[in-house]
């Protein structure tokens, strides 16, 4: 079968991989010169399926508003309106329930885990490497209410049967000696030993070159203009370099996935919010960290990508714009010198932004769409690189029409038709709801 990919980002080049290696004709087509130049260049590095959590959760809202008011403020929410900012907040506001969350976090933590395990055995079977670890996660806390929230996670993580560990401060320095000197401001910490670090960006080239040489065909420096249905099926994407026809499609392209699916009728609740990464050398290697640490007060993650450091976080809601503020930058430095002080060279830090395509529910959208022979992977947020190598494969199973070796009924576009069905009937018969 001829499969066309739009998007060369992590997403699209992991769908590539499996589907080549499940005996499909591939093309992947994407607007830059490469691999992994958008989103995937330089995120927070971390693979941690037992991190994998909504943003949407209980207390969020109330936290939101105090994140605004902070000096190193993890969210920035710009007052331009923007109905589909207006319309994606308010779906998120409506996941911010104990059930809401309980379900997404699942399902999250279910690809995620899995994700994690095709990972390794990918790894097995081509000896890749991209800077990786695979000594956990620890995420810190430097409050006592911090400790105490985390029971909510602690609760599905039990429930999902993923290893962790609560530590106290003594326990987190254990874990990560380089915070021997912040040992006064940890409070405590939740640990997970099965998380992975590694370099997103090199993963993906590496990764492309083998698939490259397993015959899939890259189309580097085409834009993608629209796609072209007959029926009930697409048969062509138009493209700067002409028309490409396939028997399936696969919309991998991130924050833009929407607007190519919105002239078929579908509103995929996707949108673009910023992160923030700063990458600097480590020049005292027994200060840095050894793996991940998640800084629960900022929301920022500190990661060992080899010789370097690689810190990442903050949500800024702001539409399609990849201006490097400053104090952005101030942000990740604080975090990562608060804790990991004099680890690494900041007079050498280089500066990143990306546009994650996040949902509201938090969980990507993988699987059919309305269309035939249109498939969607798109929408993994934070944690495309967590996500990646499970959403691949689960997609290139669904194109072969084998059945995937996780539960994907609810990973699907179809959850939101369903929601927007409910939602619709509460309107008309309020008394049925």
């Amino acid at each position: 079968m001829r499969v066309v990919i739009l998007g060369a980002g992590v997403i699209g080049v992991t769908s590539a991989w499996y589907l080549a290696q499940a005996g499909h004709e591939v093309t992947v087509i994407d607007r830059q010169p490469g691999p992994a130049l958008e989103t995937s260049f330089a995120n927070a590095g971390e693979i941690s399926p037992g991190y994998a959590s909504p943003w949407a959760a209980p207390g969020i809202p109330m936290k939101a508003i105090k994140w605004l008011f902070m000096h190193h403020a993890p969210l920035i929410i710009n007052a331009r309106p923007d109905p589909a900012k207006i319309q994606w907040v308010a779906r998120m506001l409506m996941n911010c329930t104990s059930s809401a969350y309980a379900i997404n976090k699942s399902r999250m933590v279910r690809l995620a885990e899995y994700s994690r395990d095709c990972m390794m055995q990918l790894r097995a079977d081509t000896g890749i490497s991209y800077d990786e670890r695979t000594q956990g996660t620890l995420q810190l806390f430097r409050t006592q209410k911090q400790v105490d929230a985390a029971a909510k996670d602690i609760k599905v993580l039990k429930a999902d049967g993923v290893p962790f560990e609560v530590l106290d401060a003594a326990g987190c320095v254990a874990a990560e000696p380089g915070l021997a000197p912040s040992l006064g401001k940890i409070a405590g910490g939740l640990r997970l030993p099965g998380d992975e670090t590694g370099d997103c960006f090199k993963f993906t080239n590496r990764l492309a070159d083998m698939a490259q040489a397993a015959g899939v065909t890259f189309r580097y420096g085409v834009g993608i203009d629209r796609l072209e249905r007959q029926g009930d099926r697409i048969v062509a994407v138009h493209t700067t370099a002409g028309r490409i026809e396939g028997d399936s499609f696969v919309l991998a392209m991130g924050s833009y996935s929407p607007a190519f699916a919105r002239e078929f009728g579908m509103r995929l609740p996707v949108y673009p919010v910023k992160g923030y990464s700063i990458t600097v050398p480590i020049v005292d290697a027994a200060r840095a960290p050894v793996s991940t640490v998640m800084d629960e007060t900022y929301k920022i993650a500190i990661t060992r990508l080899g010789d370097r450091i690689r810190v990442g976080g903050m949500a800024e809601i702001s539409g399609f714009n990849n201006t490097l503020h400053e104090r952005r930058k101030a942000t990740l430095q604080h975090s990562v010198e608060d804790l990991f002080g004099g680890a690494a060279d900041q007079s050498r830090a280089t500066f990143w932004s990306g546009l994650r395509p996040m949902t509201p529910d938090g969980t990507p959208i993988v699987g059919r769409s309305t269309v035939a022979n249109l498939f969607l992977n798109t929408g993994h947020g934070t944690l495309g690189w967590t996500m990646a190598a499970g959403s691949g494969r689960v997609l290139a199973d669904m194109i072969s029409g084998r059945v995937a070796e996780i539960e994907t009924g609810d990973l699907g576009y179809a959850r939101y038709q369903r929601r927007g069905r409910r939602m619709a009937a509460a309107t008309l018969h309020p008394a049925r709801a």
